[in-house]
């Protein structure tokens, strides 16, 4: 008997990382997904670790209506001022074009106190722009006009880990570029030992002419390597046929790929296969964003795991 009990142990000991990293780490809920057009579901997604209901937002183009949705779909038992005001900690903001920033503004009013993450580029333009007590009453506590201070503006340092305040992870800021030298921001999010990262819009280095990308992935490629990294969220807004004269500081399909090989080129041949990558930011109208996803998938030679969020249902990694 004691044979047999030891051989079970050894069993369990050899077989236990392949099932530690079968365990999920992070759950994801989109209030949006979409990259324009649909004012009920514009770039937003909820982070939190699986076991907390303590999220961060990463962009807030929707919010109201994609709580809304979440709700319908069972994924919160509270009412949406709770979820708002209760289970959002603060918001990640990556650029502050309105589609990832309409739904922090309107929602303002009926938030509770909380930061807003971001940029001195980012934070800079929210609060000239938008906070400023003209175009909109400034709920911060920096920048012109009346500070309501519901709001506590924290700007971030790029490459320097950060604490998100009332939540258990953290977070590093990395450059994007958006239609160069407009900037946007990647935000790699750490709980533990284990990361997921968001990018916001960004164009491919080579008609951005710039290297943030690269640098991008090659900060995050051991992670790969190690299976620390559960997750990315990147955009892919058009089909092929957009011409690259016309990308606007975005991705397509061919473009996706491209980079996905340089990211390959660092992590070594294997390392992409089955990693979770989640598309965002799909454009309407409807038949291009079959496109895309037609294309994504004929294409994938990488063995990615492309998954293609909905808004209000939940991922877990």
């Amino acid at each position: 008997m004691k044979h047999i009990l030891c051989i079970i142990i050894c069993i369990m000991w050899i077989i236990q990382p392949a099932f530690a990293q079968d365990q999920t780490t992070f759950k994801l809920i989109p209030l949006g997904v979409k990259g324009g057009l649909d004012e009920t579901n514009l770039s937003a997604y909820l982070v939190a670790p699986k076991h907390s209901d303590a999220y961060v937002c990463l962009d807030a183009g929707t919010i109201n209506a994609g709580i809304e949705k979440s709700i319908e779909n069972k994924l919160f038992n509270i009412s949406s001022t709770e979820v708002l005001q209760n289970h959002i900690k603060g918001y990640l903001i990556s650029h502050a074009h309105l589609d990832h920033v309409s739904g922090l503004i309107i929602n303002s009013p009926a938030d509770a106190s909380k930061t807003v993450y971001a940029t001195k580029s980012c934070m800079t333009m929210m609060q000239n722009h938008y906070f400023n007590g003209e175009t909109w009453a400034n709920f911060g506590d920096e920048g012109p006009g009346y500070q309501i201070k519901r709001y506590h503006f924290q700007t971030l340092k790029l490459n320097q880990e950060t604490p998100l305040t009332n939540t258990e992870m953290m977070v590093t800021a990395y450059p994007l570029s958006h239609v160069n030298p407009f900037e946007s921001t990647a935000f790699l999010i750490r709980y533990n030992s284990d990361y997921i990262l968001y990018l916001g819009d960004t164009g491919p280095d080579p008609i951005e002419k710039s290297n943030n990308l690269k640098l991008l992935w090659t900060t995050i490629a051991p992670l790969i390597k190690s299976k620390q990294l559960r997750a990315i969220l990147i955009e892919v807004s058009f089909p092929n046929e957009q011409a690259d004269t016309a990308l606007f500081g975005h991705l397509t399909p061919n473009w996706f790929y491209k980079e996905m090989q340089v990211l390959q080129s660092l992590t070594g041949a294997d390392a992409l296969q089955g990693f979770k990558t989640i598309i965002t930011h799909l454009k309407p109208p409807v038949k291009n964003m079959v496109k895309i996803k037609t294309e994504l998938e004929a294409q994938n030679n990488l063995g990615l795991d492309l998954i293609f969020p909905e808004q209000g249902v939940k991922l877990e990694f």
